[in-house]
């Protein structure tokens, strides 16, 4: 069923969010390469990565729908990043947007009894608490750690462990 034109819209600005989301991402990631921290600009690239993924799980769901979807204009991400602790304090408060820019887009597929968009939006609502969460606890790591070298180094590289897959074989 074709979605009307209001929420169609409401999907495209949830796109361009996520298409944002990866630009953040991938300036954090540029910041922890120049700070030299290889295994934070790795985990911030996969996370720039997945949001593209995001991305596209609203727009094939409006292609599915027989809607038009399109990305609207992206600004550019904040630079101010002067260490770790900055830059997932970023990562942590554009996530916290999103999850409230899913949860609007929620609220507005409810009120226009469209109920296609429910089992997109269940999993976007869950990927959220995951997100919100797996960036909070890398937060609250650095700043158990505070200046330890050796420790944010340990961090680093723990982060730096993670799988790495692409947006052409991730579904998450």
């Amino acid at each position: 069923m074709k979605m009307k034109t209001p929420l169609e819209k409401a999907f495209c600005d949830q796109i361009t969010l996520e298409f944002e989301a990866s630009i953040v991402y991938r300036q954090l990631a540029i910041e922890m390469d120049v700070l030299a921290l290889p295994g934070m600009a790795a985990w911030l690239r996969h996370q720039a990565d997945e949001e593209i993924v995001h991305a596209n799980k609203f727009i094939d769901h409006l292609v599915d729908r027989d809607n038009h979807p399109s990305i609207g204009t992206i600004e550019p991400p904040p630079t101010n990043v002067e260490d770790p602790l900055s830059a997932f304090q970023a990562a942590l408060a554009h996530e916290q947007k999103v999850s409230e820019s899913i949860r609007t887009l929620y609220r507005t597929a409810e009120a226009d009894g469209d109920l296609d968009s429910r089992p997109l939006l269940n999993w976007f609502l869950t990927e959220q608490i995951e997100e919100e969460s797996t960036v909070s606890d890398i937060v609250d790591r650095i700043k158990l750690i505070n200046d330890d070298g050796p420790g944010l180094l340990r961090l680093d590289s723990e982060l730096g462990s993670r799988p790495t897959r692409t947006t052409e074989d991730s579904q998450g």
